[in-house]
Order: structure tokens, then C-alpha cells, then sequence
């Protein structure tokens, strides 16, 4: 297999991502004991009276984000190890380009498992979850912020 193959650059490109998204969710402090303090907070709206509104919702996701996004990274590398290209073994008119195939699922390569990982986590997000690339396809210009 040739170092030059898009798919090649795709996988580092996708296992740079996934490992950017570790190293910053370790480094982060959890907000488990501090989403419990602020839960002392909730107003009679259901808000805790911050810059922000924070439902019940919102401190629930931040007490178990952390833990939650480690244990998600951790699993997309372990998917993108386990599906990975290899050469098929056939006879080929190109054997610059050999026909492959997932090393996991046997699918031809790139297999629906690497491809829905691409889709999910190949090109950047802004921080809200949005896509720029989405939202610039659309015509949408920057979001406005409320607070």
C-alpha cells in the first residue's frame, strides 16, 4: 500500500482528529462536582442565574461530558484500527493501485464503517457542533450570539 493514497491521508487525517480530541478531553477538568454545586442554583424557571441559562439538561451533560468524550474518542480510534485498508491478494491490470479491502469487515476499501467515521469526524467543526463547511455551503454567514 503506497503512503501517497488519498485514503491514506485520510485515516491520519481522521486519527490526528480523534487523538486532538483525547488529549484535549484529558486535560480538561471534569464538571461533575461543580455541575452538583450549581444545581443548587436552578431558579424557580428552572435556569441557574448566570451569564448563561443553564437548564438541568445542560449542568447534567457537563457533569458526565468529560467521561463521556474519552470513553467516544477512545472508541473511534479502536473502530479506525480495527478498519483499516489491506491488499486484497487478486490480480489486477494496475498494480500500482491494488484492489483493497478492510482488514476488519473484508467491505472494499474505504469500507462504510471508515466512511461514516469520515462523514462524522473528517472535516472541522465550529464549537457549536455546526460544520463551517455546511454552513458556508448554505450561504449562512457567522451565528449571532445571544447571552
Amino acid at each position: 500500500m503506497k503512503a501517497d493514497n488519498p485514503e491514506d491521508l485520510q485515516r491520519q487525517g481522521l486519527r490526528e482528529r480523534l487523538e486532538s480530541i483525547l488529549i484535549r478531553t484529558e486535560k480538561a477538568t471534569t464538571w461533575h462536582d461543580e455541575a452538583g454545586r450549581l444545581r443548587g442554583l436552578v431558579n424557580n424557571e428552572g435556569y441557574v442565574p448566570i451569564r448563561t441559562r443553564l437548564a438541568t439538561e445542560d449542568l447534567e451533560f457537563l457533569a458526565g461530558a468529560r467521561s463521556e468524550m474519552l470513553r467516544f474518542s477512545e472508541l473511534g480510534l479502536r473502530l479506525l484500527d480495527l478498519h483499516q485498508p489491506r491488499d486484497a491478494g487478486g490480480i489486477t491490470s494496475d498494480a500500482a493501485h491494488p484492489i483493497l479491502r478492510c482488514r476488519s469487515c473484508m467491505w472494499r476499501w474505504p469500507c462504510p464503517t471508515f466512511r461514516a467515521m469520515l462523514e462524522s469526524f473528517g472535516t472541522q467543526s465550529d464549537p457549536d457542533g455546526t460544520r463551517a463547511d455546511t454552513a458556508a455551503a448554505n450561504g449562512a454567514g457567522p451565528r449571532e450570539t445571544i447571552s
